[in-house]
This record gives structure tokens, sequence and C-alpha cells, in this order.
């Protein structure tokens, strides 16, 4: 791989702070990878001209620990992590993590490899060498023969049911069924000796009968979440539910049985509307796209949006908290008048608890540069901030709640009359804190990651 220049690192971070533009352009501009742009940019907010001089460096495992640890506790990515610590690539962490995985702090001292590229099949266990005396081994032998009886009644059961009391021979179908009922309680190489039964035979038995489907429970309890949610469950957020029950189901399976039951989430449609409207006294954009928040009621974001129903038209003025995405408050109203905003933020302010302070950002729109409304926020100690004139990415977190709000449910519902829209909007908004669950918040709710945050 090439190497840049001090200069040239520098050129590119500049370009993208200054024109205000994507990573693909500005990296497409420089003729450069827009990952190692991204990852450029990140360090160079964090250290400034510092995040240049990364030079390689033995680290110690206690270090290395320190570093992973902020990497799980605070839900960080990898490249996120290398910036915070100013490492320059996050392949290093990655590495770091496998190592500790394989073999705990000990595999982090400076010199021993660890894993370096995928960790192994943990080794089958061996068996134990110490002979068994008699009395284990005539309990061993009384306890085979038991499970062989039980067993063997099982079957017979299964076949007097079967055939009406017909002791008539079977074939390899009816053979193929009967099996098939019993191997959730006896092992199948057993039953398939008890029955003189080929393995081959029974597989291919299965595949002609169509029914050889090992996943028919999991498959009723997608279907059964699916309901739950409203059919709002992706296969990621569906897999992280059913690891509730079931802790090793893999994603990959979830997301094929959801393409056999025709399940799957509703894509949201993608639309860019650019802000026209007057301009006026404005504040600066101090969020800065930083939407992350270490604590609780450090960041706010908030803005409106509009549905229509039956001729008529609803808004929606929502708060939202960056730290765990929940809706703090909101306010709706049939005419978006200062009231719709000024009411929000009331109720916003009220959910503070003593001594907070967050700051609040906005987008220009003639309620937050109206003066009643920045008046109330300086009286409440707030700091305020605005996207970036015509700029909705600057308030991508409030984009994407609407998104998922609409796609979820206005999309989705049929709606008689205004109060029917409202009502909805209280039981999916209740829906949307404390039962719908996110992948970056660990298969939690918002409410219940803050409950747990708070606890810790």
């Amino acid at each position: 791989m090439s190497k840049y220049t001090t200069q040239f690192k520098l050129s590119a971070i500049t370009a993208f702070l200054e024109r205000g533009r994507g990573f693909r352009r500005i990296a497409a501009q420089f003729k450069m990878d827009p990952t190692l742009l991204r990852r450029w940019v990140e360090s160079y907010r964090l250290h400034g001209e510092a995040s240049f001089n990364t030079i390689k460096k033995r680290y110690d495992a206690l270090f290395k620990f320190s570093v992973l640890q902020c990497m799980w506790r605070d839900s960080l990515s990898l490249r996120r992590t290398a910036a915070l610590f100013n490492l320059g690539n996050s392949s290093q962490v990655g590495r770091w993590q496998q190592q500790y995985y394989s073999g705990g702090i000990e595999a982090l001292e400076p010199g021993k490899k660890g894993l370096s590229v995928a960790m192994p099949k943990p080794s089958k266990p061996r068996k134990t060498t110490t002979p068994l005396t008699d009395v284990e081994l005539a309990h061993k032998r009384l306890l085979d023969e038991v499970q062989y009886l039980r067993m063997e009644n099982a079957y017979l059961k299964k076949l007097r049911v079967r055939r009406g009391g017909d002791e008539a021979r079977e074939n390899s179908e009816e053979k193929a069924r009967i099996v098939t009922e019993l191997k959730q309680d006896f092992p199948l190489s057993h039953l398939l000796k008890l029955l003189d039964l080929a393995r081959s035979t029974y597989y291919y038995q299965l595949k002609a009968m169509g029914v050889a489907d090992r996943f028919i429970s999991i498959k009723a309890s997608i279907q059964s979440l699916q309901e739950d949610h409203f059919g709002c469950l992706g296969y990621r957020r569906m897999t992280l539910e059913l690891r509730k029950d079931r802790p090793l189901i893999n994603g990959k399976t979830v997301r094929r049985l959801m393409a056999e039951l025709g399940l799957k989430c509703t894509v949201r449609p993608k639309k860019y509307r650019a802000y026209k409207g007057p301009m006026g006294e404005v504040s600066p954009n101090t969020l800065d796209r930083q939407f992350e928040a270490e604590q609780p009621n450090q960041k706010w974001v908030t803005d409106v949006t509009e549905f229509k129903v039956a001729g008529k038209k609803l808004y929606l003025s929502p708060v939202l908290d960056l730290y765990n995405g929940e809706i703090v408050a909101y306010q709706t109203a049939v005419r978006p008048q200062y009231a719709l905003v000024g009411d929000m933020l009331e109720k916003a302010l009220g959910q503070l608890p003593e001594g907070a302070k967050p700051m609040l950002h906005s987008d220009q729109g003639w309620h937050y540069r109206h003066s009643k409304y920045r008046e109330r926020l300086e009286k409440a100690g707030l700091e305020q901030s605005m996207s970036r004139r015509a700029n909705c990415y600057d308030n991508a977190t409030m984009e994407s709640f609407f998104g998922t709000l609409k796609s979820e449910f206005y999309y989705r519902e049929s709606f008689e009359s205004v109060e029917h829209l409202q009502a909805g909007l209280d039981k999916y908004i209740h829906y949307y804190n404390h039962t719908r669950i996110k992948v970056k918040l660990g298969g939690l709710s918002p409410v219940e990651y803050r409950a747990r945050s708070a606890a810790a």
C-alpha cells in the first residue's frame, strides 16, 4: 500500500471539513479509499495534527486490555476505538480482541501472537482413560438396557397406533416417519439400529416425504415475534430476540428461514427534501454530526414531521435523546403553529432531572428561530444548535426516527380519522421506547438500556 505524506493527509481532511461533502466524493477527488479518509478525519477531530504522528509501538498487555474494555463498555466500533486512542489502524484493535478471546489477557503480552486470522475450532475433549470399575460397568449396562427398552416400547406403541393392531411388517417410509417422531427423545443412531434402517435410506425417505424440517419450532417463533412487532423486525433484530431463548441461533439461519416464510422488514422509501425557507437569526451547528452521547440528557435532537389522513394533516414534534434513542417527549397538533413546538419543549424540560442541561439540536425551521423558543432555552440554560441550511444530514438521527416511524407504522396502517392516527402514534412511541430492541444497544430497548446503565 502506498504511503501518504502528512501534507497529503492534511489536504484531504481540510477539503472534507471545509466543503462539507461526503467521504466518497472527497476520496474520489484525492484518488484514495473513502474508508481511509474516514479514519483520518475521525482521528484528526480527536487529536488534531498529533494524529499524523502514529508510530508503531510495542504496547503492554495492560494498555491493550484497557483499550478493549473501553470499546466493549461504550459499544464502539474498531475504527472509532483506534481513532480514540490514536492507534492509526483499526485492524490492530481487531487482532488484540482475537488474541484476548483465544488466550485471555496473557495472550496480549508482546511477542505472543495468539490468533492471527480466525479462531480454530475447539478440540474435542479427550475421553477419560481411567478404567471403570465392575460396579460402574454394571450400572452403565443397566442404564443402556433401560434406555433400549424404553425406546423399543415407544417404537411399538407408535407402530401399533399406525397399524391399528396389525403386526404386518412396515416399510422404509413408515420407519422413517416413526424415527422422525422419536428422535427428539432418543439418539438417532440408536433408533436406526433398532429399526434396522440405514442412515442414507432414512434421509432419502425424509426428502421424498418432504417432512425434513428441523427448524419448524424456530419458524413458529419467528412468525409469532413478527406479529408481536407489527412485521417490523429484520433478520438482525429477529436474531437478537430469538437469542433470548436460543443463545446459539445463527443470524444467517434466521435470514434464510425468514426468506422461506416470506417475512421481511418493510423497506422505507428514501427521500431528500432541501430546505428553501426564509433565513433569519440562527445558531451555530454545535452538534456537528457528533450523534453519540456518553450519558442521558446530554444531547437532544428535535424536528417536526407531517402526516396526512382523511383529507387532513397531523403534525408531530418529538425530542429524542442521542444517548439511547429514546423519545423523551412529543406533541401532536393539526396545525403547525408555535404551540406545537412550545408545548413539546415544556414537556421535555419537565422530564429533566435537576442539574441536567442538554444541548438541543434542530434544523433552521421558523419554530426554532422564534424568539419565545430561544428565550425559553436560554432561561432553562440549554445550548441551542442548528443544522446548516439545506442539510438534512446534520440532523440524521431525527430523520432516521421519522423514517422508522413511518415505515413501521404509518405506511402499514389505514386510518379513519386524525384521532385514530393520534391514538396509534401514542401506542407506537410507547412500543418504540419500551419494547422495540436495537442492535446498537445490544438487543435492548431504549428504556431497558437506560435502566441498565443507571444500575451499573
